[in-house]
């Protein structure tokens, strides 16, 4: 059986940092995990590196159907990530589709304990606004 990364990153919710913001017809949902969480064939499938001090956030946005199902839709996202000294990095995100899922990820470096803010910019395709968020969390490396 193969576990795909959009199954690893969903199971991970419930252990990393989580959250979403409500923009009225559409949502943007971000979760931020340690790189080491992944399965080694995942991260090799998906061309990520598996490593101490490197930290994964995925971005999902998601459009309020007629019925009030979330569906997930592509677009662009674009962010940077800073840490506690105020050093910011740009995040290169990637958008990945498996199926229906549509997400984009982006690798970063942290260390552990260290309080990361990122600010991102989820863009829905054939939307005309920005739809921008940010949050802080810190990540331990295992």
């Amino acid at each position: 059986m193969v576990v795909t990364l959009v199954a690893l990153l969903t199971a991970s919710l419930q252990a990393q940092a989580a959250g979403n913001k409500d923009f009225g017809d559409y949502q943007v949902h971000w979760s931020v995990l340690p790189s080491t969480f992944l399965a080694p064939e995942v991260a090799k499938a998906n061309n990520l590196q598996r490593s101490k001090g490197i930290g994964i956030i995925n971005i999902a946005i998601m459009k309020e159907g007629d019925k009030g199902q979330l569906m997930p839709v592509t677009g662009q996202v674009e962010g940077q990530v800073s840490n506690d000294i105020q050093q910011v990095k740009f995040l290169a995100f990637r958008r990945i589709q498996e199926g229906d899922a549509v997400y984009f990820i982006a690798e970063y470096q942290y260390a552990s304990g260290e309080l990361m803010t990122f600010n991102v910019t989820a863009r829905p395709s054939g939307y005309s606004q920005d739809l921008p968020v940010r949050f802080a969390h810190t990540l331990f490396s295992d």
